[in-house]
């Protein structure tokens, strides 16, 4: 029997730094790089905005009514491994938190990149969504998986914006997360 794997999407499936700093570079002839985002919530300070309230403004609408979550790229092997434990009967289920504006080209993003769901949670309190195993890169998403789902495994995308967080597993790569995944199956 396949698992529920409860998947986080920016940060995790898609390279939200890469693409926010992107547009950002296009926009205002910056050359600000993905590793200059080494906290949660630098992001004020890089671009000179005041807040992420801001930020948040700017990114809703970056041409033609496409916010920023409408074309960001993927991480390598994130579609291709969630395909692969799809084929071999686990429900990869989308967990993410969006801004309300967000919530179209988020679903168009999906399925522009084919991902094999049939599945879509987005909400501020993950947790509350019931999967053997979560991904995710927000500490305080982290914390909250492993507070209200001590049983489970919760696999920390290690990134320059989180630290270890008691009760997780960290993971560096799509490989990681396969591996973790085929060894939890075989000590049900």
């Amino acid at each position: 029997m396949g698992l529920r794997i409860g998947i986080d999407l920016d940060g995790v499936v898609a390279d939200f730094n890469r693409g926010w700093t992107d547009a950002w570079n296009a926009q205002h002839g910056t050359r600000l790089a993905v590793d200059h985002v080494d906290r949660w919530d630098v992001l004020p300070t890089l671009t000179g905005l005041p807040d992420m309230g801001a930020f948040w403004a700017w990114a809703r609408d970056l041409g033609e009514g496409r916010s920023l979550f409408r074309d960001l790229p993927v991480f390598d092997g994130a579609i291709e491994t969630i395909r692969e434990l799809a084929r071999e009967g686990h429900d990869p289920v989308v967990v993410t938190a969006k801004p309300g504006w967000a919530v179209h080209d988020t679903f168009a993003w999906l399925s522009d990149v084919g991902f094999p769901t049939r599945e879509v949670h987005i909400t501020e309190e993950k947790w509350q969504v019931d999967c053997d195993v979560y991904v995710d890169d927000a500490p305080h998403v982290l914390e909250g998986y492993t507070r209200h789902r001590p049983d489970r495994l919760v696999l920390r995308f290690v990134r320059p914006w989180n630290d270890p967080v008691a009760g997780t597993r960290d993971v560096r790569s799509w490989s990681d997360v396969r591996t973790a995944i085929t060894k939890q199956v075989t000590t049900r």
